[in-house]
């Protein structure tokens, strides 16, 4: 748990001093993008190779779109209060 609250705080502080330098910016999303695309497909390989998610495929899926649904509802629903609430207009 240090090792990645100081990788993070590492992470912070490199970012703070080259925040200005164009170059590494655009290095740093493109490196950024990949690592999210090997990640994802890591994570496929990962549950495609899991026998239990496999044989429960469409449970887990019904019951991803259930929780999908609500927490987009509660979103809006939300949003809407807090819309209604803060931001009249007069």
């Amino acid at each position: 748990m240090y090792i990645t609250l100081l990788l993070m705080l590492a992470g912070v502080v490199a970012g703070f001093a080259l925040r200005n330098n164009s170059l590494i910016l655009k290095i740093n999303e493109t490196l950024l993008n990949i690592t999210i695309y090997i990640l994802l497909l890591l994570l496929g390989i990962a549950v495609g190779t899991n026998e239990k998610i496999i044989h429960n495929l469409y449970q887990i899926g019904f019951q991803a779109l259930i929780i999908t649904a609500g927490a987009i509802a509660g979103s809006v629903a939300f949003s809407w209060l807090i819309f209604k609430t803060f931001f009249r207009i007069k």
